[in-house]
């Protein structure tokens, strides 16, 4: 058998398509040849502006009747690229196109075509562009208590500002979803991976749970890696947003996010008296003369079901003014085109480490928190979405001491103690990264919400880089001898 035919016998989200390996479409997709220079790599447009071709191109362009740049904040080509690529490797369709749902679609001509992904300046951005896209004053979303602690802050505090409710559940648990649904509800709100405690959610159950009310399921894939790890939207997942910053990019120098539509939810349900239940997206669009985009010939839902991702560019993006540049745009396509290679890097030196550690006599017995151990809660989950051999690159651990205060202090002590591994406020990195999420990320939360989100107050996060797996064991016992003393 030869090693295409062993290809094309994997299945499923993870299997092998001819032509559209994940390689393969992380280095070719979503860049078309320009005519002129034909440049091979993807050049940088670093342009505020596009210049018309006449007066009727330019109205064409506003009426949304023709694609193409006007404006870095709303349409850049080299943005588009990043786009197009991440859209692909999560799993998207791709399929929005001015000339009909019927043609085939190819080449990602910026003149013919939007990504069914939006980029923007960070992963914050991302989530909080997605949300406001369908939701206003009065509405409220169902989201996971697990949470980054940025996350958290923003939808506990910063929503409610706007008149918008968060309400929390315990991840691990999807049946306390249901009860907190009422009338106003808009989405179900979930990480791939909880950060720091790598709770895995039920996707399947809570789809149902969102099938049974008609709300869509977004999920941050932030520690999914860009689609490499988890595809959520093969999993029952309608909308993904996630940092670019992290895996995507991989080398901690650009900051960034995305949004991927999965283009199946459907945004024409209607309430119980008729009405639209999310009449954000299909009611007449005012900004736009009262534009019907929800029965849109090319973006509506019964064609290309694109209006979601059109609607979070030319609408929300365009007045809240969450862009992301052109240059970040480059330096993040960079890491895409090797973000397989490290994500399997990047796992099994997790997995590897997360084993040794478990058995460590200067950490705490059962403290280590990492999906691959089959002592972990969501062992088995992620063996059911993830991709095989595969269960993420970020865990907590807690050093062995006399009592919780001891153990914190040597948690800390472990940390300054670190030669190689650097101690910053990030995940990704191709770097080994460690800090002490109490006091830093999730430090605006109280002791109760740490407790809900998995944070624990002698814990150690690890995001484990791709450096010679020996060499970081070899400065982690350093720095546990020094943590003792």
């Amino acid at each position: 058998m030869t090693s295409a035919d062993k290809l094309r016998e994997q299945v499923g989200p993870y299997g092998y398509v001819a032509g559209e390996g994940f390689n393969t479409i992380a280095l070719h997709h979503g860049h078309k040849l320009d005519t002129d220079n034909r440049a091979r790599a993807v050049p940088i447009f670093q342009s505020s502006s596009f210049e018309f071709k006449s007066a009727d191109h330019g109205g064409q362009l506003f009426a949304l009747a023709e694609l193409g740049p006007i404006y870095t904040r709303l349409t850049n080509p080299t943005t588009h690229v990043l786009e197009y690529k991440v859209a692909k490797l999560e799993g998207a369709p791709c399929k929005a196109d001015l000339e009909g749902p019927e043609h085939v679609w190819e080449g990602c001509d910026n003149a013919k075509s939007l990504p069914n992904a939006l980029a923007l300046a960070s992963g914050q951005s991302a989530q909080m562009t997605a949300l406001l896209t369908i939701m206003q004053a009065g509405d409220n979303f169902i989201a996971s208590a697990e949470l980054y602690g940025g996350t958290y802050t923003q939808f506990k505090y910063s929503f409610k500002q706007l008149g918008i409710e968060a309400r929390f559940f315990d991840a691990s648990k999807p049946e306390l979803i249901a009860p907190l649904i009422d009338e106003n509800t808009k989405a179900i709100y979930i990480e791939t991976i909880s950060n720091p405690s790598a709770t895995v959610p039920d996707f399947e159950a809570i789809k149902k749970i969102g099938n049974e009310n008609e709300l869509p399921i977004i999920c941050d894939n932030t520690f999914g890696m860009g689609g490499y790890t988890c595809k959520p939207l093969t999993q029952g997942a309608d909308i993904v947003v996630e940092s670019a910053t992290k895996w995507i990019g991989g080398h901690g120098t650009s900051i960034g996010g995305i949004i991927v539509d999965g283009c199946k939810f459907n945004w024409k349900a209607k309430t119980k008296d008729g009405k639209s239940k999310f009449p954000l997206i299909a009611d007449p669009q005012v900004s736009y003369h009262n534009g019907d985009f929800v029965n849109h010939p090319i973006f509506g839902v019964d064609a290309t079901n694109t209006v979601f991702i059109l609607l979070a560019r030319v609408k929300t993006l365009r007045d809240m003014g969450g862009c992301l540049s052109p240059f970040n745009a480059f330096q993040i396509i960079q890491g895409v085109e090797t973000l397989a290679l490290r994500g399997k890097a990047h796992n099994d030196n997790a997995a590897a480490l997360a084993a040794w550690l478990d058995g460590h006599e200067k950490i705490k017995k059962g403290s280590v928190l990492h999906p691959s151990l089959a002592s972990h809660p969501s062992h088995e989950k992620a063996k059911k979405y993830f991709r095989p051999g595969c269960f993420g690159s970020v865990f907590i651990f807690e050093l062995k001491g006399t009592d919780a205060a001891d153990e914190a202090a040597k948690g800390k002590k472990f940390i300054s103690a670190l030669g190689m591994c650097c101690h910053l406020a990030n995940v990704g990195d191709a770097r080994t990264l460690v800090i002490h999420p109490a006091s830093t990320t999730h430090q605006q939360l109280t002791p109760e919400q740490q407790v809900a989100a998995g944070v624990k107050p002698a814990g150690v996060r690890v995001s484990v880089g791709y450096e010679e797996l020996e060499d970081i064991k070899a400065d982690f016992e350093q720095a546990f001898e020094a943590s003792s003393k």
